[in-house]
């Protein structure tokens, strides 16, 4: 039997998927490594970890269900978007790589809009300039520390790196370029007007490849540190969101999906670009060829609630038994509003500077009502996402719903309830990594093609509809929460200072 694996790079582990020939899941293999954060605001990680992570992850999955190399088809990557990997000539790395997440480049998207204009931005990469893209961190790089960037050849993002370590061969997948504010989107190329305007060299930037392009073929050191054959496929794959995408089955128009998981996606799938002027949607290449798709993030939606989970000393409770205390709480949690902003938010303030909130905390607040509080407030920022989508002409009534914050029944059915919108289980929640292996069987010739196979692999089992009672609250509710960040902001800037 012939296997592929699909390999997730995420923020703080590395996912391998194994894959059958037919669809089927065989079973996974997760190695975590750490990041940092030298300074407030600051996320940093080292690509060395890695690419460590994900060659133990490929070599642990092989050894886990007794698979020999020889019997992987391909493997397709899956990584964190935006996230920075800087290269010197000898291809090794400057300096730790600045993650999507990191937010200390607020004062270069400011020079990144003045020097460029936001019109030249929006026909070029068809997105804003916000803290977790790759082109102001180049910016910080080149204002901040001349001497690493004096040494930047190559800039790729995170699995990428790592399929440079697979293959010895430096490519950009295109969905993951599309987040870098360096691509024209539409015409798949690097943004020379962007370039110029800011002084950067496109050398930096390696040649673009499709996300079922077979972008290298395994090294024999590689092959000596995974298990895998040498000459094995490595596919393009995609971006995180990208292959949640494929690995839930959004591949055609209309669908749209949640993803619960450290942050909180809204998607859905667009056969043409949208120009999006309102708020800080995004709009990014698809992997399925010559398409695209548009989404909202909030940046703090899981990790709001294992935020919560620590400080109020629960760790060792699962998420399951700690949510239970919310199921009894009315919906609106007795008048207790949480803003989820505890890495600032990206949609739709684009501000590194706010901050998490609970609004209404009374003495007769006890914990359940905290904890329902906190997924009411992750709820209304995917509320926010689904108006933006609607403006810009998402027609969808479903959400398909994936990630770990998606196991629980009582948060899928506050979500729906917020949204109006149902959420759509599915056979499958392996996410991104179902989508890079996806793609790594199109790639090979395996599958005819990312929309047939992911059709054919990915079916909605059941649905989670909304709770009209519930909504009535939450519609309500909903329009206090949304008054309370214009209100707050002048405070979140100044208390800002004092951190």
């Amino acid at each position: 039997m012939k296997y592929l694996i699909g390999l997730d790079v995420g923020t703080s582990a590395v996912k391998a998927l194994l894959v059958t020939s037919e669809g089927n899941v065989v079973g996974s293999y997760t190695v975590e490594y750490p990041f940092f954060s030298p300074q407030p605001g600051w996320i940093e990680q080292n690509p060395e970890d890695m690419w460590k992570a994900s060659a133990d992850a490929v070599r642990g999955v092989l050894t886990k269900y007794s698979v020999s190399g020889e019997d992987v088809a391909g493997l397709g990557l899956s990584g964190q978007m935006h996230s920075s990997v800087f290269l010197d000539e000898q291809y090794k790395v400057i300096r730790p790589a600045i993650l999507w997440n990191d937010v200390r480049t607020t004062a270069q998207c400011r020079f990144i809009e003045s020097t460029v204009g936001s019109d030249v931005l929006k026909e070029e990469v068809c997105n804003p300039a916000l803290e977790g893209f790759t082109l102001p961190k180049v910016v910080w790089l080149k204002q901040n520390e001349p001497e690493n960037y004096a040494k930047l050849r190559w800039l790729v993002l995170p699995k990428d790196y790592v399929r440079f370590r697979l293959t010895g061969e430096i490519a950009m997948e295109v969905s993951d370029a599309a987040g870098m504010l360096m691509m024209n989107v539409r015409q798949r190329v690097w943004s020379n007007p962007i370039l110029e305007k800011l002084d950067i060299s496109p050398e930096i930037l390696p040649p673009i490849i499709g996300s079922s392009e077979v972008g290298g073929r395994v090294t024999a050191e590689a092959a000596e540190a995974t298990g895998l054959k040498p000459g094995t496929p490595i596919v393009g794959g995609g971006a995180d969101n990208a292959c949640g995408a494929v690995g839930s089955g959004v591949v055609i128009a209309g669908r749209g999906m949640v993803s619960l998981g450290t942050s909180g996606v809204i998607l859905a799938h667009l056969t043409e670009p949208r120009l999006i002027t309102e708020g800080t949607v995004h709009m990014f290449n698809s992997c399925v060829p010559g398409e695209f798709y548009m989404m909202g993030v909030t940046l703090s939606a899981g990790l709001s609630l294992s935020w919560l989970r620590s400080r109020l000393g629960l760790e060792e409770v699962p998420y399951d038994v700690m949510t239970k205390a919310a199921d009894p709480v009315p919906p609106g949690s007795r008048g207790l509003v949480f803003l989820p902003y505890l890495t600032g938010e990206r949609t739709p303030h684009g501000d590194g500077n706010a901050r998490a909130s609970f609004v209404g905390l009374s003495a007769t607040h006890d914990q359940g009502d905290m904890i329902r509080a906190v997924m009411e407030g992750v709820a209304f920022a995917f509320c926010d996402s689904v108006e933006l989508l609607r403006k810009a002409g998402w027609n969808g009534t479903s959400l398909r719903a994936l990630g770990g914050g998606a196991r629980s029944p009582l948060w899928k059915k506050i979500i729906a309830s917020a949204t109006g919108l149902a959420l759509d289980e599915i056979n499958i929640d392996e996410g991104p990594a179902l989508g890079a292996a996806i793609l790594a069987g199109v790639g090979t010739g395996v599958f005819g093609s990312v929309r047939e196979a992911s059709d054919s692999i990915i079916k909605v089992v059941r649905s989670v509809e909304p709770d009209q009672e519930w909504r009535k609250v939450y519609t309500e509710l909903y329009q206090v929460y949304r008054a309370l960040y214009p209100a707050l902001k002048p405070s979140f800037d100044r208390l800002v200072t004092f951190a």
